[in-house]
């Protein structure tokens, strides 16, 4: 019977267009419809939402003993950290970078955000509003991240925090600490895993953090532009987070394509219609992406699934209205289409979450 019923809301996901959250996935990397595989660096790759319903499909139709022991399936537990790292348990920085010339003529708006002649969506000054924002105007949807924690008193398979651990806390006055407009060159036509991972480092050299630990609490989100297909994302997935190695220590980024140019596939119009609802996948894989990366910092050091799906991939693309569903959350500079993420201590994706630390 649970088989059927899995079965059945899958496919009527899939006639509705959107997906289930994929709560019985088998591992990623062995899905064969799932982008990470064969590509284990994509970690909390955000599939488009044709590729989740393929890789949901696949998955209801080969583990099906997934299915008989679901119970706490979906329960993240912790890593174990990498090079002593499990979490951002600080207030982080982010910076954003535009990455290539194709993004235009750069100026700034009124609110002192980047506005580029080669971003007709007006997507920069976008997410610079929302990582300003985060922390702040009371906003909740971050707060689910103050149950995550690192540090020697949590034990490797912890499902949950002691109180002695070393938490994430709520990143009170938002998190954007610079943006770069790298237009020393175009970007490339399919930037590489290496080429977005050397303009990570590029990034920090840019901003200064080049003395031992200063990017322990850094993320560099690599921008491409409009028109450009990095790490071929196209028809695949919408984004995706990692780490590098440099001589200024563990580098934590991600690779956000221009994923408008991908449409419905990756969320134009999941939430909201019409020319309002243009960027809601756009700052949903954004917001995806950092909850992630604050979460499991360096992969898998942090706090994933038996999955191997980290908190934000439990969550993705489930419609709004649903239960865990994608919302409008309000911050203190304006409103912005999020997702939710899992929560251990709710057994649910939260879209809200008290705070805890």
């Amino acid at each position: 019977m649970k088989h059927k019923f899995l079965l059945n809301t899958l496919a009527a996901c899939a006639l509705l267009g959107f997906a289930a959250a994929p709560a019985f996935s088998s591992t990623s990397e062995t899905n064969p419809y799932s982008p990470a595989n064969g590509h284990a660096y994509r970690h909390g790759v955000l599939p488009t939402r044709d590729v989740l319903n393929q890789m949901n499909h696949w998955t209801a139709s080969h583990s099906l003993a997934a299915v008989n022991t679901a119970t706490g399936a979906n329960t993240l537990s912790y890593g174990g950290a990498l090079d002593s790292v499990g979490v951002m348990d600080s207030h982080v920085k982010v910076y954003i970078v535009y990455y290539g010339t194709q993004w235009g003529t750069r100026s700034t708006n009124a609110k002192g955000d980047s506005v580029f002649t080669g971003d007709a969506d007006g997507a920069a000054a976008v997410a610079e509003e929302m990582f300003k924002g985060i922390g702040t105007g009371n906003e909740l949807w971050s707060a689910d991240l103050t149950q995550w924690c690192d540090g020697p008193n949590v034990a490797k398979g912890a499902t949950s925090c002691p109180s002695n651990g070393s938490f994430v806390p709520y990143q009170t006055g938002g998190t954007l600490a610079g943006v770069w407009y790298d237009n020393s060159k175009a970007s490339p036509r399919a930037a590489t895993t290496a080429q977005l991972a050397a303009e990570a480092v590029a990034a920090a050299k840019h901003f200064g953090n080049t003395a031992a630990g200063s990017n322990r609490y850094t993320y560099y989100i690599i921008a491409s532009p409009h028109g450009t297909n990095p790490d071929r994302y196209q028809r695949s997935y919408c984004a995706w987070h990692d780490y590098t190695t440099s001589s200024y220590g563990d580098i934590a980024y991600s690779n956000q394509p221009y994923n408008m140019d991908s449409g419905a596939g990756c969320g134009v119009n999941f939430v909201n219609s019409g020319s309002a609802g243009t960027l809601d996948g756009w700052t949903m894989t954004l917001g995806h992406e950092w909850h992630e990366m604050m979460s499991d910092t360096y992969p898998a050091g942090g706090w994933t699934a038996s999955s191997g799906q980290e908190n934000s991939d439990e969550c993705a693309w489930i419609a709004a209205g649903s239960p865990g569903g994608a919302a409008n959350v309000t911050m203190g500079t304006g409103t912005f289409t999020e997702q939710a993420s899992w929560s251990n201590d709710t057994n649910a994706c939260a879209i809200s979450h008290p705070i805890l630390h």
